[in-house]
């Protein structure tokens, strides 16, 4: 399948695209001096384009928009707002083009064994897993169905998911919850997943804070604990591909190392009978 471009609903004026930028330069701190310096566009030119008496050129618009950090999406609006066609296209998972992400991420996930790790989407789907994830879950009991597309919202919020396995259910929810809201501000698809989900109670302000918030899950083998990292693709070019990110569970202490590499083994050898 070929990838499909960002289309607009209408046709804005040019000045507009002014208008996004400013928006988004004071949504990041920046001043004009702060932002040309790392645009490396003169300040008095980033003035009048955002007053709309100058028109950026695309490489000025796209100079820009790296410098704010502007997801890709956003970046299509700001070139259709300046009379542009939209820079970067939503390729299709199955495309071609994508195998060689494809291929990346399966390596990632397996050298992350016996630690478990997924992919997720930008609504949150997981749409790939390492086989720690699939231990994990049975080690805490939580049902899955290989016929369906597992959400990580769902399982975390909804009654008999993941979240009910969670020491900290509380915390990890309302952390969640909260990184989906400000993802949902740009994500209608997502809006509309929150909008069918309940939501959790916020936490506390006197909630002590640790360095690192865990997922503490309840097993069979006691209770195992593990630090959550992110991994995203550098200089993503393409709409798909900046909404994946891998999520590492890192076990936090031995005995939860020793659970994993245990049960991963073990897996390992019935393979081999």
């Amino acid at each position: 399948m070929s990838p499909s471009p960002f289309h607009p609903t209408r046709t804005p004026a040019v000045t507009e695209a002014g208008e996004h930028l400013r928006r988004l330069r004071r949504q990041a701190g920046l001043s004009q001096l702060d932002l040309a310096l790392l645009a490396g566009v003169s300040q008095r030119h980033l003035s009048c384009v955002e007053t709309g008496r100058a028109k950026a050129s695309p490489a000025t618009l796209h100079a820009l928009l790296g410098a704010l950090s502007v997801p890709l999406e956003h970046c299509n609006e700001v070139f259709l707002a300046a009379g542009y066609a939209p820079r970067y296209a939503a390729s299709a998972p199955d495309a071609p083009a994508l195998k060689m992400v494809h291929d990346a991420l399966e390596h990632i996930l397996l050298a992350n064994n016996p630690a478990p790790a997924i992919v997720i989407a930008s609504n949150w789907d997981i749409i790939a897993a390492n086989a720690s994830v699939g231990l994990l879950f049975a080690m805490a009991g939580v049902p899955t169905s290989s016929a369906t597309r597992l959400n990580l919202l769902d399982t975390l919020l909804r009654p008999g998911g993941l979240g009910d396995h969670l020491v900290n259910a509380d915390e990890i929810r309302a952390i969640a919850w909260q990184r989906a809201a400000r993802e949902a501000l740009g994500n209608p698809d997502l809006a509309q997943r929150l909008q069918g989900l309940p939501a959790p109670p916020a936490l506390a302000p006197d909630t002590p804070l640790a360095p690192v918030v865990l997922t503490r899950v309840r097993t069979a083998e006691g209770e195992l604990r593990f630090l959550s990292t992110f991994t995203t693709f550098g200089m993503p070019q393409d709409i798909t591909v900046a909404s994946l990110r891998i999520e590492h569970l890192v076990p936090a202490d031995d005995e939860s190392w020793q659970a994993m590499a245990t049960a991963y083994q073990r897996v390992i050898r019935n393979a081999e009978i």
